[in-house]
């Protein structure tokens, strides 16, 4: 193994649900693979999910010592190893749980921080049910990330352990909508939120209404979540183009360019405003869609949707050239006067970024908001404004990483076992 099983290991604090990365790594060069997923699971209930979508280049693997000289130990793909394993060998084995406390706990939200808190809160006893939007769990898991990198059976088996350890998942509940926080309050102990950030932005340019113009939120949901590729057996259209621009550098933007190459497409384009290297996407996901053929027009912004009859045709745009860095620490883009051109396309996904939705702050009286939406929280503790109520993931940092919504999680299922044991908020 090259694990050199560090005294002090650099790996673990890379880690935002701190797993025992050297022990499962050294079980692991034992043969005794049940054990290294056993081990993994006591701090990371969807391995399976992590081995495939976690940064680990940014995270544990980034800080690996033999990473200062060689490459680094493929953590990652160590962890999908005994996960995939797991799931070979038949239904996965459920840990020992500790006695029932009585207290019962409202999770609003089944994607990656949903399940997090609930496997936690489960073990330590509490009564966990999760109230889903969707008529499937997984969250973004699920509507989100395509097929192609995590295919739903992973998920589907991730979340069937979560039901194991005895979490109720309740869907087609809008928290908000068909109950409020305050009536999920008066039934349970304490409540999370877990909902992530399903409000996509756009850029308001001229011809953003037009037909054929997709949110990745939509574009992606149609595809993945509502089986749109399998029209007319599944009842969800969407339209196949036969040149797609993807607006957007981060991953969602990949999985956008990728996924409509996959639709039949036969011309992927990306439109990014800045260059490759301020890209947001990870390096391999980029390499991926290089790799497939996605066509790639940076230092390009756009600047409206042109159509007929109602259809979009093509995209304006104009050229840019690297400023000096702005708040996100990459160059601002500055544009290039009289440098504008047009791109035909009949289909134009925009992947900009996204918001939480807004229906639970304006149903949940004495709940702090952020200008943009997101959820107040104490960073230590996840506690919000509201007594009684956590939050956690996407829907307090606007749109992140799936391992960090886990270590959010984490940490708020430790603070709402701590305050459900002595009542102190």
């Amino acid at each position: 193994a090259r694990c050199l099983d560090c005294a002090k290991p650099t790996c673990m604090p890379g880690c935002p649900v701190k797993i025992d990365i050297p022990g499962f790594i050294r079980l692991i060069n034992e043969k005794n693979y049940q054990g290294a997923v056993e081990l993994i699971k006591k701090t990371n209930a969807l391995p399976a999910i992590t081995g495939r979508v976690c940064p680990q280049e940014t995270q544990c693997e980034g800080v690996c010592v033999l990473a200062k000289k060689y490459e680094p130990v493929a953590i990652g793909r160590l962890e999908r190893f005994v996960a995939d394993w797991e799931a070979k060998q038949g239904a996965a084995p459920v840990p020992e749980l500790a006695p029932s406390t009585g207290k019962k706990v409202a999770i609003a939200g089944s994607g990656p921080a949903g399940l997090t808190v609930a496997a936690d809160l489960a073990r330590m006893g509490h009564k966990v049910t999760i109230f889903e939007a969707l008529h499937e769990a997984g969250g973004v898991l699920v509507y989100g990330i395509p097929e192609f990198r995590l295919p739903k059976a992973i998920v589907k088996r991730e979340v069937d352990y979560v039901r194991s350890l005895g979490v109720e998942v309740v869907k087609d509940f809008i928290v908000g909508n068909t109950g409020t926080v305050d009536e999920l309050l008066q039934e349970h102990d304490a409540v999370f939120l877990g909902t992530g950030a399903g409000l996509p932005w756009f850029m308001n340019i001229p011809g953003e209404n037009l037909g054929g113009v997709y949110s990745s939120n939509e574009y992606l949901t149609r595809a993945n979540l509502m089986k749109a590729y399998r029209y007319p057996e599944y009842d969800t259209p969407i339209a196949i183009g036969q040149r797609v621009i993807t607006i957007g550098g981060g991953n969602t933007a990949m999985d956008s360019a990728r996924t409509a190459l996959r639709l039949g497409a036969k011309e992927s384009i990306i439109v990014y405003r800045r260059s490759r290297a301020e890209m947001p996407a990870r390096i391999e996901e980029i390499h991926h869609a290089e790799q497939e053929g996605v066509q790639f027009h940076l230092l390009t912004t756009p600047l409206a949707f042109h159509g007929e009859k109602g259809r979009v045709t093509a995209l304006e745009c104009l050229k840019n050239e690297l400023g000096e860095p702005d708040a996100s620490g990459r160059r601002r883009p500055v544009p290039i006067k009289d440098s504008n051109f047009k791109i035909e396309a009949d289909v134009m996904v925009v992947a900009i970024g996204q918001s939480p939705s807004p229906i639970i702050a304006k149903t949940t009286p004495d709940l702090s908001v952020a200008k943009n939406g997101t959820v107040v929280v104490s960073q230590s503790n996840m506690k919000t404004s509201k007594k009684g109520v956590f939050a956690g993931g996407d829907i307090i940092t606007g749109g992140a990483t799936v391992i960090l919504a886990m270590g959010q999680a984490k940490t708020a299922a430790a603070a709402i076992d701590e305050y459900l044991r002595t009542g102190e908020w």
